[in-house]
């Protein structure tokens, strides 16, 4: 399971890379932050993976997004 810590536009100004830098700051904080790109939504997700006993055990490989209130 991964939990979206935020969405970021993935229209930003050039040399804008605002996701990269949330993320960056929250590996700082210890979380191990990873931006992915949402194609639906045309957005960049900062998400930090929760393990579960599923992956653990062989489980589907599904990945869910539980988004977070902003």
């Amino acid at each position: 399971m991964r939990t979206v810590l935020e969405r970021f536009p993935a229209g930003g100004p050039r040399g804008s890379w605002p996701a990269e830098e949330f993320a960056r700051a929250r590996r700082e904080e210890g979380l191990p932050a990873e931006v992915v790109m949402d194609l639906e939504s045309d957005a960049f997700l900062v998400i930090v993976a929760q393990p579960t006993g599923e992956r653990a055990s062989g489980g589907t490989g599904h990945t869910d997004y539980t988004a977070t209130a902003a």
